[in-house]
């Protein structure tokens, strides 16, 4: 009942709360800056699958263990994304297109990496078939949509929409707090017995993917605040995805097992970005002595 129903619900009103805080003029900016995309994708779609490579390498993970790491690395970005991002003042509209562009572009990008992923680790590759319209139609349902209704009522009743955006903002935290924990909580089995095997190899994965893209973002000379778009959205995966797909798709529910570890660790890890993103804000506007 909790991944089903409320999960999602939470996620598309925290995308609706995002959307009271943007205009069309905010997707246009991100579009006339084709670099900050273009650095986006990259780190996404290629940097990220080579670093799951090297880290399920590096740890020696067993083989379903391997290619649940890999399943994980070339799923899009996740939706909670956007609301990190705008939690770490980072470029909100960027960091929802490239969510809506990666969830697309999967379509193609997963079959490709998880076929390599299991002829490499298991020496034995499966035709992957994702189910193209649930796909889209969970991106646009969750995503696209809440955060055009928020847009459109700003711009409609942009006097009322002022007065509740800071306490819409507590209520989009709190949910995404809310994720965190039914997270831990209706995933804390397969967390208990498979993280210490599992666990370091997947924090790395997120702190790599998250540091990469940063640099990438710098080294395209994009902005500081679509710099941190680009960081959440290479380490905010779309996990649920990744264990639908190990599940559903493969059959192998070990392989879904990456996918439930991550699935708290980056959100974890997201917080910590945060933190650090928010103390080096202040300390760059804090008066010289």
């Amino acid at each position: 009942m909790v991944t089903d129903k409320l999960l999602p619900l939470a996620l598309a009103c925290i995308m609706f709360v995002l959307g009271l805080g943007l205009t069309v003029a905010d997707f246009s900016r991100v579009f006339r800056q084709p670099r900050a995309i273009a650095a986006g994708l990259l780190s996404q779609m290629f940097v990220l699958p080579l670093i799951g490579f090297v880290v399920a390498r590096m740890f020696g993970l067993t083989a379903e263990m391997a290619v649940g790491l890999m399943l994980l690395a070339a799923c899009p970005g996740g939706a909670s994304a956007g609301l990190i991002t705008k939690l770490a003042q980072g470029e909100t509209a960027l960091s929802i297109s490239l969510t809506a562009i990666t969830s697309v572009l999967a379509v193609l990008s997963v079959p490709l990496i998880v076929d390599f992923a299991l002829r490499h680790f298991t020496g034995v590759g499966v035709a992957v078939s994702l189910p193209v319209l649930d796909v889209v139609r969970g991106v646009f349902v969750i995503t696209t949509v809440p955060v055009a209704l928020g847009m459109l009522l700003r711009h409609r009743r942009p006097i009322f929409t002022a007065r509740i955006e800071p306490m819409a903002g507590r209520l989009a935290t709190g949910l995404f707090v809310a994720i965190v924990v039914a997270t831990f909580v209706s995933q804390r089995q397969s967390l208990i017995d498979h993280f210490a095997s599992t666990g370091p190899a997947a924090l790395v994965l997120c702190i790599l993917t998250m540091a990469s893209g940063f640099g990438i973002g710098a080294l395209a000379r994009v902005d500081r605040r679509g710099r941190i778009a680009i960081s959440v959205e290479s380490g905010l995966q779309n996990a649920a995805l990744a264990i639908f797909i190990a599940v559903s798709v493969l059959k192998i529910p070990a392989m879904a097992v990456p996918g439930v570890i991550y699935a708290l660790l980056m959100n974890v890890c997201a917080l910590a970005f945060i933190g650090l993103v928010r103390q080096h804000t202040r300390k760059s506007l804090a008066p010289a002595h």
